[in-house]
């Protein structure tokens, strides 16, 4: 068997010399086009889901007076 040789790189480097870029300032987006979500649909709902709730607790406490 032969014996397995190991392979010396000879590769040469050469050094990267960092170039300065311009400065520039980055394109801001429109104040419109920021996201700015409209919930009320939401608040809408959820004031209708206290409301019915309140109102079946409301029920259940009445109906436990008649149960008796």
């Amino acid at each position: 068997m032969s014996k397995k040789q190991k392979r010396q790189s000879t590769r040469t480097f050469t050094p990267v010399v960092a170039t300065p870029r311009p400065v520039t300032t980055p394109n801001r987006p429109s104040v419109s086009t920021e996201f700015n979500p409209d919930y009320s649909f939401v608040i809408r709902d959820l004031k209708k889901i206290g409301i019915l709730a309140i109102s079946f607790i409301v029920i259940l406490v009445v109906l436990t007076f008649f149960l008796r």
